[in-house]
């Protein structure tokens, strides 16, 4: 049984590229059952982990191609969500590991700053369960670096894996911005060390939410993606 990924953002669009390996799928969103992505994001993240490029000819291909994806969409059109959805999913996630063959577990944004502290905790209590019960969980150090204490949760949560980006010194777009040294730096305000992994993240090209077309995206959602593929890759 194929090794299955679970990415927990907008939703995840039928690309070429994953052929018949979209194997589950939940919309905490708007409660639709079809596959669908109505921003791109998700589908630019399941592209990096495992595209196989058949619609680019082998170009752009992601890291682990021949793994199960699992789209979670927890965000709206424009990456905005409620932190109750977010737990909703992650615990959807933790009913159906078995059935989809779940192992790991990608999170590629953060909270924004005026959050609610518990809310948080409960968010960070919910990622823990998924580590507990045996599936690695890769979260993004998130874009509001580069001051200390900017890792966004649940990329602050002690037990998963942080990924940030070591080349934000490159101008990037990050949401529509152009922005400079936006990865989010550590310790945490319980003085973890954060992020645990540093990798590429700017102008990243996978997949899009259009037919056999791809974009390029910078942030560590893109560092995030491409340490959960080397996670998927190794379990496959």
């Amino acid at each position: 049984m194929q090794t299955g990924v679970a990415i927990v953002d907008t939703g995840i669009y039928r690309h070429r590229d994953f052929g018949s390996r979209i194997t589950g799928f939940v919309d905490l969103v708007h409660g639709k059952n079809s596959v669908y992505d109505d921003s791109g994001h998700g589908t630019h993240i399941a592209g990096i982990i495992g595209g196989d490029g058949s619609a680019s000819r082998g170009r752009y291909k992601g890291i682990a191609p021949h793994s199960a994806l699992i789209g979670v969409k927890v965000l709206d059109a424009q990456g905005n969500g409620k932190i109750s959805d977010v737990v909703e999913g992650l615990r959807w996630i933790l009913e159906q590991r078995e059935r989809y063959n779940i192992r790991v577990v990608n999170i590629s944004f953060g909270t924004v700053p005026d959050h609610d502290v518990q809310e948080e905790k409960q968010l960070n209590r919910q990622v823990e369960q998924l580590w507990d019960a045996g599936i690695v969980v890769v979260a993004a150090a998130g874009n509001s670096g580069p001051d200390r204490n900017s890792i966004t949760a649940p990329g602050n949560c002690k037990k998963i894996i942080t990924v940030g980006s070591y080349d934000d010194t490159n101008f990037s777009g990050v949401r529509g911005r152009k922005v400079r040294y936006y990865s989010g730096r550590g310790p945490t305000e319980e003085c973890v060390i954060k992020p645990e992994v540093v990798v590429t993240g700017s102008n990243i090209i996978a997949c899009s939410n259009r037919k056999d077309a791809y974009a390029k995206k910078s942030g560590t959602s893109m560092s995030c993606l491409l340490y959960t593929s080397d996670a998927a890759d190794d379990l496959i």
